[in-house]
C-alpha cells in the first residue's frame, strides 16, 4: 500500500478527493494496471530483444521457430497478469467486486496460457516436419487435435470461472450441449476422424502424389491439417480438399509407383489391318540381315518348315504355318525393348495385340520404365514410340490414321 499512500499524500491535501477504503482500492487498482502495462511494454521492448538475440546464437532449431511463432512474446504477456493476480488481495473492495476482478484476471491468464501453449505446439509441428523421418507424417493434424482439446478445456474452465462453479460440474452437464458442439465443430470432428483413419491406415502422407479428379487435384500433398488436405498441382495451383472427402470418396495415390521399381508405360499404336500379310522369301532374307531379328527369323523359319513338312502341307500359306509381318514386328518390339537399358526387365513386360477396332489393330506396349521422374519418363516413352512408328514401314505395315486434308488433295 506504499504507492497508494504516496498518491493520497499528493492528492488529498488539494481537496479534490476524500479517500475511503473503496477509493484507496480504486487508486491501487489503477496504479496496478498501469504498472502491469508498463511492465508488459518493457518486456516487449527490451527483454524480448535480448531473448531473440540469444536464440539466434544457439544451434537449436526449436527456439528459432518458437521465436517466430510468438511463444516468448506471449510468455511476456503472462508475467503482468500473474503480478496482478497476486496483488489483488491488497485491494480494499468488497468480496463481490474482488471476485469479479479475480475472475477476469483468471480468464486472461487462461486465454493467454492457451495461446502460449498453442504457439509452442505449432513450433513443435514446424520443427518435426523439417526433421528427417517426419516429413511424411501428418504431424500438424495431430497437433491440431491437441490444440482443439486444449481450447475446449480452456473454454469450459472460463465458463466455470464466470459461473463460480467447478469445471467438473460443467463436465457433468456437458451432455446437454453435445448436439450444439457437434453442429459447430462438425467439420473439425469429421476431419479428426478422417485424419485418424488416414494416418492409421497410412493412406496418405506428406509428399505423396494424389489424384482426385472430382476436386481437380493432381499433384503433391503439401499439407495435411485437421480439416483440409492441400495439394499443389503440377501447374503450381493449390487445391484444398476436405479431409473427410478422402474417406467418403475415392482417390488415387501414386505412392506405390514411387516406391516400386518402375513407372508403367502403357500405350498402343493402331495398325491398318489391310497392310497385314504373310512374309515372302524376299522379306525373310531382309529380316535375316537385321541383327536384332536374325535369331528369331532363323529359329521360326526352321520350325515352321519342319512342321509343314511333317504334316505334308503344300506351299500355300493358308494350308500351313508361315511368318507374318505383324508377328515379326511384334517380335522386333520385344527384342528392341529387351535391349533398352531403361526398361525394367523384372517387372511386367508385355507386347500384345488387343481386340481389333474400327480404327485398326491395336498393338500395345505394356512395360515399366526404371526412371520415375516425370520429365525423364516422358522422354524415354517418346523415344520408344518415335522408333516404333518409324520402324512400322520396314515391315510393310501402315499405321491407321483418319484421312486429312493432304489425303483428299492427293485424291
Amino acid at each position: 500500500m506504499v504507492v497508494t499512500n504516496v498518491v493520497e499524500s499528493v492528492i488529498e491535501p488539494i481537496g479534490l478527493v476524500s479517500f475511503s477504503d473503496g477509493g484507496r482500492g480504486v487508486i491501487f487498482l489503477i496504479v496496478l494496471i498501469l504498472f502491469a502495462i508498463l511492465l508488459d511494454f518493457s518486456f516487449k521492448r527490451f527483454l524480448l530483444k535480448w531473448v531473440h538475440h540469444l536464440v539466434r546464437k544457439t544451434k537449436m532449431q526449436l527456439d528459432d521457430v518458437m521465436a517466430r511463432c510468438g511463444v516468448f512474446s506471449r510468455i511476456a504477456h503472462l508475467v503482468p497478469g500473474v503480478l496482478v493476480y497476486f496483488a489483488l488481495p491488497l485491494i480494499n473492495f468488497n468480496d463481490s467486486i474482488n471476485g469479479y476482478i479475480q475472475a477476469a484476471v483468471i480468464i486472461y491468464l487462461l486465454l493467454m496460457g492457451l495461446l502460449t501453449i498453442s504457439a509452442f505446439l505449432e513450433s513443435i509441428s514446424i520443427t518435426l516436419q523439417r526433421k528427417k523421418g517426419y516429413e511424411h507424417i501428418p504431424v500438424r493434424g495431430f497437433i491440431q487435435v491437441v490444440q482443439i482439446i486444449l481450447f475446449i478445456g480452456g473454454f469450459i474452465c472460463c465458463i466455470a470461472t464466470i459461473m463460480g462453479k467447478s469445471p467438473l460440474f460443467l463436465l457433468g452437464s456437458f451432455g446437454a450441449f453435445t448436439a450444439i458442439i457437434m453442429l459447430i465443430f462438425k467439420d473439425s470432428i469429421l476431419g479428426l476422424v478422417a485424419g485418424v483413419q488416414l494416418s492409421a491406415n497410412r493412406m496418405l502422407n506428406l509428399g505423396d502424389w494424389l489424384e482426385m479428379p472430382k476436386y481437380g487435384a493432381d499433384g503433391d500433398v503439401i499439407d495435411i491439417s485437421l480439416t483440409t488436405v492441400k495439394v499443389q498441382n503440377w501447374d503450381k495451383t493449390i487445391t484444398t480438399i476436405p479431409s473427410y472427402a478422402l474417406i467418403s470418396d475415392s482417390f488415387k495415390n501414386w505412392k506405390g509407383m514411387s516406391e516400386s521399381g518402375g513407372r508403367r508405360i502403357k500405350r498402343a499404336i493402331y495398325i491398318d489391318m489391310t497392310s497385314i500379310k504373310f512374309l515372302d522369301d524376299q522379306m525373310i532374307e531382309k529380316f535375316r540381315k537385321m541383327e536384332i531379328l536374325k535369331q528369331y527369323v532363323e529359329k521360326n523359319v526352321v520350325e515352321l518348315e519342319n512342321y509343314n513338312k511333317d504334316h505334308n502341307i503344300s506351299d500355300s500359306p493358308i494350308n500351313g504355318r508361315k511368318l507374318t509381318n505383324i508377328g515379326t514386328f511384334r517380335a522386333y518390339l520385344v527384342a528392341y525393348l529387351k535391349n533398352n537399358p531403361m526398361i525394367n526387365q523384372d517387372m511386367t513386360f508385355i507386347v500384345r495385340q488387343l481386340a481389333p477396332t474400327s480404327e485398326g489393330l491395336p498393338l500395345e506396349v505394356y512395360v515399366f520404365c526404371k526412371d520415375k521422374v516425370w520429365a525423364n519418363y516422358e522422354a524415354i516413352q517418346s523415344d520408344i514410340f518415335d522408333h516404333t512408328l518409324a520402324s512400322v514401314g520396314e515391315f510393310d505395315l501402315r499405321v491407321f490414321q483418319n484421312p486429312t486434308g493432304s489425303d483428299f488433295k492427293k485424291l
